[in-house]
Order: structure tokens, then C-alpha cells, then sequence
């Protein structure tokens, strides 16, 4: 049975989160553009027609960040319940 927290699998979730917080830093360094040169005139501040194209782009890709986080992370407890009550039931 192989080991959950080998040194493997931490340098792989070291370099995941990693990879995860450098897309974050990203994509709110492009928002800081749209906050920057906001424009009243446009319309309201964070609709969607007072972006350019490329702010609309930063925006809707860090809500689909957020999703795909939130799967991930739902996806992690899953796999890690599954091996942790899998442990238990051997051990008996």
C-alpha cells in the first residue's frame, strides 16, 4: 500500500499551490489595471460593460478559478477520506 504523504506527493502539493497562488497573483494584477483606470462614464464599477476585453477576460477566468479550487478541493477530501477509512477498515 503506498504511503499518502510520501515526500512525492508533498513536493507535487507544494508545487500545486504554488502554481495555484502565481495564477491568483496574476489574474489580481490584471484587475488592478481595471481599478486603476476605472471610468464612471462606462457604468457601474465591476460591471461587466465598463471592462475592455481583457478585463472581462480576468474577471470571468478568476470566478472560473475560484470553481475549479473549490472542485479540487472537494476532490482532495474525497480521495483523502476514501484512503483514511480504507486504513481503518484494513487495520481491523
Amino acid at each position: 500500500m503506498k504511503k499518502l504523504f510520501s515526500i512525492k506527493n508533498i513536493l507535487i502539493g507544494i508545487g500545486l499551490i504554488i502554481f495555484d497562488l502565481a495564477i491568483y497573483i496574476f489574474l489580481g494584477l490584471v484587475l488592478l489595471n481595471y481599478e486603476d483606470f476605472y471610468d464612471e462614464s462606462k457604468g457601474t464599477y465591476f460591471s461587466l460593460e465598463s471592462m475592455t476585453f481583457w478585463q472581462k477576460i480576468s474577471y470571468i477566468s478568476l470566478n472560473l478559478w475560484y470553481l475549479i479550487n473549490i472542485i479540487f478541493i472537494c476532490f482532495l477530501i474525497y480521495k483523502v477520506s476514501i484512503k483514511v477509512f480504507s486504513l481503518k477498515n484494513f487495520k481491523r
